[in-house]
C-alpha cells in the first residue's frame, strides 16, 4: 500500500534528497580518505586513523551513510513515492526530532561552551536544521494522508 499524496509530498521528497545526498558525501569520504575526512569535519583523531589505513573510520562512516539512506526512505515513504513502511509516522517523527536537536543544539552549545563553536559547527547546524524543518514540515502536513487507514 502507498501513501496518498499530499501537501507535504514536496517536503518530503526534499527532505529525502538531502538526506540520500548527505549518505552520498559520506561514501565519499570513504572514497575520498583522510582530506576528505578533514575537509567534512569528521576530527583529526578519524582522518589520521583513515590515514593510517584502519578500517574503523570507514565502518562508521558506512554505518552512518546506511542510516541517512534509510532516512531517505522513509521520507520518500511518507511522500507516496513507493510502499508504506513499516513504524511509517514514528519514523518520520523520530528521524525530524534527531535533525531538528542536532540543528538546534548549537544554541545551548554555544552558550555552554563557546569554544567549541566553529565555522565547520555553525554551518553543519544550519544545514542540518534545514533538514529537521524539510522532514518536520513534510510529515505535519502529509500525517493525514500517512494514515494506516488511507487507500492505497
Amino acid at each position: 500500500m502507498r501513501v496518498a499524496a499530499s501537501p507535504g509530498s514536496t517536503w518530503l521528497v526534499a527532505g529525502g534528497w538531502l538526506s540520500l545526498s548527505a549518505s552520498a558525501l559520506h561514501i565519499g569520504c570513504i572514497v575520498g580518505g583522510e582530506e576528505w575526512y578533514r575537509f567534512f569535519g569528521a576530527g583529526e583523531e578519524i582522518a589520521m586513523a583513515a590515514a593510517r589505513g584502519e578500517i574503523w573510520p570507514h565502518l562508521m562512516t558506512l554505518g552512518i551513510a546506511a542510516i541517512l539512506a534509510i532516512w531517505a526512505l522513509f521520507a520518500f515513504s511518507g511522500a507516496g513515492r513507493f510502499a508504506r513502511l513499516p513504524l511509517l509516522r514514528t519514523g518520520l517523527v523520530a528521524i525530524s526530532a534527531i535533525y531538528l536537536v542536532r540543528g538546534f543544539g548549537l544554541i545551548p552549545l554555544h552558550l555552554w561552551r563557546p569554544e567549541l563553536t566553529d565555522a565547520f559547527t555553525l554551518w553543519s547546524s544550519l544545514i542540518v536544521m534545514v533538514y529537521g524543518i524539510a522532514y518536520g514540515v513534510g510529515t505535519w502536513k502529509a500525517w493525514p494522508a500517512m494514515s494506516a487507514r488511507s487507500p492505497a
